[in-house]
């Protein structure tokens, strides 16, 4: 029998950290960079709300969500498009941007979407190396030629931890070519307390050739909802809206979003959270000769070159007792895990098993 013929596309798909272990009911699940503690209370009501109406399409538009991040973060309404998570965004600059042959640039270490969806419209993906896990801007420019169109950057990166400072992504902007588009991923901008950072919508908010992407599935702990936005040139937006699917996000995941942008409380509740955790974590496996990046998000990258255990071995040992760590291979880093910061219980049966496990080495 004849099957219909389709184009081949050369990609290595998206792996997801596990989720769920054999022969283990329940599991502790620190592979994802989610939510500590979950979502805003003020969002929860919504999912309980029994008189939501949800047998009619949402707003294509997002327009009462867009409202509420335009005027809690300062800028323009018509600048700013609400995507099913951000990784939507990504694939629609992609098919906006990108010609078979063009070229993009990321870091050799980064969020694997932007490869995926820049392969898939036959771009070339170009990897600038990075020094000691660290984005560097001037292996950037080295990558710079006439073909390239996007560079995308996640600032704190994912999944090394690293960011650039406010100087260096400004210098790195003026140095690339003025119509090469420069993305700058925030997905993680809420946990940064560092001073000389500064996300990518504060210093690029009125730059026509940077996009800025955001999310609600980190700190805001709305994953499961899938909603992003994006913000960026009037002409880039309007072009994106008419190929944006309609009704892309979904009208739970947009009520759920405006509360969670309300809720000042809880977010501030999550990055002491996160700080406190991070740096006690941190601490407490240096003991251990396993080191990560400055604190920075709500994930550290465990290096274990100096450990007595390998990261293959301390995976497997912690995958036992219920715990799931992300593997780095995906990303072609060798002898690291990626941690997420979960929640207090979490946490601590963490370095409770960690302890267990080294008394035995």
């Amino acid at each position: 029998m004849t099957s219909v013929n389709f184009r081949k596309i050369n990609i290595r798909p998206y792996k997801p950290g596990k989720s769920i272990l054999k022969k283990k009911a329940k599991v502790i699940k620190l592979s994802a960079n989610e939510s500590a503690l979950g979502m805003s209370p003020k969002a929860l009501k919504i999912l309980r709300n029994k008189k939501l109406k949800i047998s009619k399409y949402p707003d294509s538009k997002a327009n009462e969500l867009r409202k509420i991040i335009s005027s809690k973060f300062k800028c323009k309404f018509n600048k700013i498009i609400c995507g099913s998570g951000s990784d939507e965004l990504i694939q629609m600059l992609c098919q906006l941007f990108l010609r078979p042959r063009d070229e993009v640039i990321v870091p050799q270490y980064s969020f694997l979407m932007y490869r995926i969806y820049a392969s898939i419209v036959g771009a070339k993906v170009v990897f600038s190396k990075e020094k000691e896990f660290r984005v560097s801007p001037e292996e950037i420019i080295k990558k710079v030629n006439k073909k390239t169109k996007i560079v995308f950057i996640a600032n704190p990166n994912n999944p090394t931890g690293t960011y650039l400072k406010k100087k260096e992504l400004i210098k790195l902007r003026k140095k690339l070519n003025k119509r090469i588009l420069l993305v700058v991923d925030d997905a993680y901008d809420e946990y940064m307390k560092d001073n000389q950072y500064s996300s990518g919508l504060k210093i690029f908010k009125n730059k026509k050739n940077v996009f800025i992407l955001r999310t609600f599935s980190k700190i805001y702990g709305l994953a499961s909802l899938r909603v992003g936005w994006g913000y960026g040139d009037q002409k880039i937006v309007d072009a994106l809206y008419a190929i944006k699917p309609p009704f892309n996000v979904n009208k739970i995941a947009q009520l759920c979003a405006i509360e969670s942008l309300k809720d000042n409380k809880f977010i501030k509740k999550s990055v002491k959270h996160n700080m406190f955790w991070s740096k006690k974590i941190k601490k407490n496996l240096e003991q251990f000769n396993i080191f990560s990046n400055k604190v920075s998000a709500n994930f550290l990258l465990l290096n274990f070159d100096k450990c007595k255990l390998t990261a293959n071995n301390l995976e497997k040992k912690l995958q036992k007792k219920g715990l799931i760590l992300r593997e780095t291979k995906t990303y072609r880093i060798k002898n690291c895990l990626r941690l997420t910061i979960g929640n207090n219980h979490e946490n601590n049966f963490f370095l409770k098993s960690i302890k267990n496990i080294f008394k035995n080495v």
